[in-house]
């Protein structure tokens, strides 16, 4: 798969953007292991406008997570546009436009997923973006903004014919949010479009590596964004790959040990990218949702204490324990 002169490769796995959860830090461990593409957390246009210092640290880039996307969010054809340049000036491989996200205070103002409403104003915001930078320019969408009003089909060809070199569909409307299942039958309809030229990346409820397989073989799409369900493990991204390219059990998986490595990395990173308390209550969301800890008899305690830590001693304590009590169960 190639994005304008970028090639993914055959069959390519994607961070999907998220806000509080894709900084520099993750994406690189996702990155090594095995995503091909990684993407920023949300940009606001505005207040990378304003230059908001929280807002632009989401700028930084590491060499080594190329090839990756800042994503933009807004609904002013104008700073979007200003937006857009100056997020260049960070050098990312593609810009994507985010007309995908559903929560109410960007939704309800009319950005991400809001912009649903507007299509009119979508296809201007991107042909003012496409107009004014030298990088490809891709977006992120959904199936509507509602059932009554699955847009996607026709909304992806317009899209096309503004410019943009890929289109990432989550298979919900916005109405759904994170409920219900992905309709991937509307993605693949995108995808298996004659019209359609540019590459579509299916994205919704893909959580281990049989379904990213079946995705692939099922719709034809031509590239897998995971989301959620990286949280917590970036692990998937090996597990993805080494299925797609040797097949399901002809791999070496990763050691209990190698996953608790991770997280400690994460831990650490997180909180040398910032400070203990910021760094920490980043990286709770990835403890709270790590699979990890799942299926663990009796394990509230140490689930309340683990994201009640306030150190990094604290923390590195309660795994060393945790992972140890996995490996005498075994």
């Amino acid at each position: 798969m190639k994005i304008q002169n970028i090639d993914l490769g055959e069959k390519p796995i994607l961070l999907a953007p998220m806000e509080d959860v894709t900084d520099e830090s993750f994406r690189l461990i996702c990155k090594e292991m095995g995503a091909d593409m990684t993407y920023s957390e949300f940009v606001s246009a505005d207040a990378l406008i304003r230059n908001i210092a929280s807002t632009t640290r989401k700028l930084t880039i590491n060499p080594q997570e190329r090839p990756t996307a800042i994503q933009l969010y807004g609904r002013d054809v104008e700073s979007m546009v200003e937006a857009a340049k100056i997020a260049e000036t960070a050098n990312p491989d593609i810009i994507d436009i985010n007309f995908g996200c559903p929560v109410k205070k960007i939704a309800g103002k009319g950005a991400g997923a809001g912009l649903l409403r507007d299509v009119p104003r979508m296809l201007e915001i991107v042909r003012g973006i496409v107009s004014s930078v030298n990088v490809p320019v891709t977006v992120k969408t959904r199936l509507g903004w509602d059932h009554n009003s699955k847009i996607i089909v026709e909304l992806a060809e317009q899209l096309q014919d503004e410019g943009i070199q890929a289109i990432t569909i989550h298979g919900r409307t916005r109405s759904q949010m994170y409920t219900g299942d992905a309709d991937w039958e509307l993605i693949g309809a995108v995808k298996n479009n004659p019209r359609m030229k540019i590459p579509v990346i299916g994205n919704g409820d893909v959580t281990t590596p049989d379904q990213a397989v079946e995705k692939f073989n099922r719709y034809g799409v031509d590239g897998v964004m995971i989301g959620r369900a990286a949280i917590g493990a970036p692990w998937i991204f090996y597990d993805m790959k080494q299925t797609l390219v040797k097949g399901k059990g002809n791999y070496a998986e990763l050691s209990l040990h190698n996953k608790f490595e991770l997280v400690r990395r994460q831990i650490s990173e997180s909180i040398d990218r910032s400070d203990p308390y910021r760094g920490i209550l980043h990286v709770r969301r990835h403890l709270a949702a790590s699979p990890l800890f799942k299926g663990i008899p009796d394990f509230r305690p140490t689930r309340i204490a683990m994201l009640r830590a306030t150190s990094q001693n604290e923390l590195f304590e309660i795994l060393e324990k945790v992972e140890d009590l996995l490996n005498h169960s075994k």
